[in-house]
């Protein structure tokens, strides 16, 4: 058996022959052998963006509101006890080993995927942490992904967008099947989407689930200072706008309220929690601006949908002279659509090589942002740490730099920046 949370990691990347195998029949065979069983609520979260702003939202307004919270989330910036996070704190090495033991046991020659191999381990830890609620994070689709064997008392689905279409299919109407298929007969679901497929809404129709959609059955309406909260229960005004930055983040709360309001009877959230926790709340690489200048934008937008709202959010920001870009992605990602998405925002690109096999090459990036009517001289960096270093040195005071395109990117430059994720 490997020691170490490292051995660990090594050890499961290389259980199954793919990265991503998806499918639930390996999955339920180890589940049945770990006798894993529900013992509180669990509120599945799926969607191509927001994920996690939402999740996070949960998790902080129901540690308000004073109960014991587990949440399994990925992928992470900088280590991967960020994933387990059991009251608000990334799970120790010593408890990820024995959970990793266990699921190492108890699959015998089934292969699991690093993601699978996490999900399962993830449930052994929350199983002996006394837990009230369960709030779990899908990683990809949600009809065939990991986190679907586990039974949920809500499930939500935020932004849909074209992500993983490899896997997922070509349009918002696949995709939008895909995200549908964590809905239960006869279980609350939440649509912050504002225009969701109407493969989702069938879905959700043919199967008899109850579900509310953002617009339709619930919304919010901006204040000065402030925002409401429109839903079946009622109004509710006056509350605080989320920590994290950006105009999209009122959506993501609006479902995180809708969802907390279905299953109400079972955990219930008085306001003062909802206000605390939202002001509260914190998620490092969503809109992260960092104090100092010039100043330092930190995004993970890395599709198109997330590419605009960040180019949104950047728009709403006070005047900078320059905008530098250190730019970094998978090379399976819809690159043109993204820099077509933000590149009004940018006035200096510094694309950068990631590392691992997925990875787009700084000058690949080079070459998408000339294709785009990107003019004029267009250096290329071996990793994001040596583009932001490069930034620093030659922005002005006033200017801006955005590190976005990949969580990789996004944690090379925590590390640069000698930041933690807490």
């Amino acid at each position: 058996m490997p020691r170490s949370l490292d051995d660990w990691l090594v050890h499961i990347e290389h259980q199954h022959g793919q990265s991503i195998a998806l499918g639930l029949d390996r999955l339920q065979a180890v589940k049945a052998t770990l006798e894993q069983k529900k013992s509180c609520p669990i509120i599945l979260v799926a969607g191509t963006n927001g994920k996690g702003s939402t999740c996070a939202m949960l998790e902080r307004i129901l540690l308000c509101a004073g109960y014991r919270v587990g949440l399994y989330t990925s992928p992470h910036l900088l280590r991967y006890n960020e994933r387990v996070r059991i009251q608000g704190r990334a799970a120790n090495d010593d408890s990820l080993c024995a959970a990793f033991e266990k699921v190492e046991m108890a699959r015998g020659n089934i292969p699991l995927t690093y993601f699978e191999f996490g999900t399962l381990a993830a449930w052994e830890i929350f199983a002996i942490s006394k837990l009230e609620v369960v709030i779990l994070e899908v990683g990809l689709g949600g009809r065939l992904d990991a986190t679907n064997i586990y039974d949920p008392d809500c499930t939500v689905v935020t932004g849909v967008d074209l992500d993983h279409m490899d896997f997922l299919g070509p349009d918002r109407e696949s995709i939008g099947f895909e995200k549908a298929g964590i809905f239960r007969a006869g279980v609350p679901a939440i649509c912050a989407d504002p225009a969701p497929p109407r493969s989702l809404l069938a879905h959700a129709e043919t199967i008899d689930v109850p579900l509310q959609v953002i617009g339709r059955d619930f919304g919010y309406l901006r204040q000065e200072q402030q925002w409401q909260f429109w839903g079946p229960q009622g109004k509710r005004s006056g509350l605080a706008h989320p920590a994290l930055r950006g105009r999209n983040q009122l959506q993501n709360a609006a479902g995180v309220l809708a969802a907390l309001d279905s299953v109400r009877q079972v955990l219930p959230v008085a306001m003062q929690d909802i206000r605390r926790g939202l002001l509260e709340m914190e998620l490092a690489g969503r809109f992260q601006v960092l104090p100092g200048r010039p100043t330092v934008v930190l995004d993970v937008a890395h599709n198109p949908q997330s590419a605009a709202a960040l180019a949104d959010n950047l728009g709403n920001m006070a005047f900078h002279p320059e905008t530098w870009a250190v730019f970094g992605m998978l090379a399976d990602k819809d690159i043109p659509a993204v820099i077509q998405a933000i590149k009004g925002r940018i006035t200096r690109w510094l694309p950068c090589s990631l590392t691992g096999p997925r990875a787009a090459t700084a000058e690949t990036l080079r070459d998408y942002l000339w294709a785009g009517a990107v003019t004029g001289d267009v250096p290329v960096f071996a990793n994001p740490a040596e583009a932001l270093a490069y930034a620093q040195g030659q922005a002005g005071e006033n200017d801006r730099i955005v590190v976005f395109g990949s969580f990789l990117t996004v944690a090379d430059a925590l590390r640069a920046l000698h930041r933690d994720v807490q």
